[in-house]
């Protein structure tokens, strides 16, 4: 049971990204403009869809799990710290306190990694 509930959270943890980096290509000028109004260069949009899509597909499969897992740990908090520093709004802290908690979920992939039903556990 351990192994099918890794699995599942490997997916129900990563399902976000997915379909964030896919919302970002079909929304690529609008997420480019928002990116920009925080300052941050538009330049980081493009990898920024590449680590949302293909991190989550390593999570998923139990591939590389550790460094995609970290990676996407990373980008949790950087997210939070950049984009969700708002804290007289309600609805920005909550968003801050989930990029944490998403980063928090990641951390014990990274510790752990990914168990049987993985393609990091057929290398052993």
């Amino acid at each position: 049971m351990a192994n099918i509930l890794d699995l599942l959270g490997r997916i129900f943890i990563s399902l976000l990204f997915l379909i964030n980096g896919y919302f970002k290509i079909l929304n690529y000028e609008g997420t480019l403009e928002w990116m920009e109004s925080y300052n941050v260069p538009g330049i980081l949009l493009t990898p920024t869809i590449i680590l949302e899509l293909a991190a989550p597909i390593l999570v998923i499969i139990g591939y590389k799990t550790k460094i995609s897992a970290f990676l996407l740990a990373a980008f949790c908090i950087t997210t939070a710290l950049i984009f969700h520093t708002d804290f007289s709004n309600q609805s920005q802290i909550t968003s801050f306190l989930k990029n944490i908690a998403l980063a928090g979920g990641f951390l014990f992939i990274v510790v752990n990694g990914a168990k049987k039903y993985s393609f990091d556990s057929i290398k052993k």
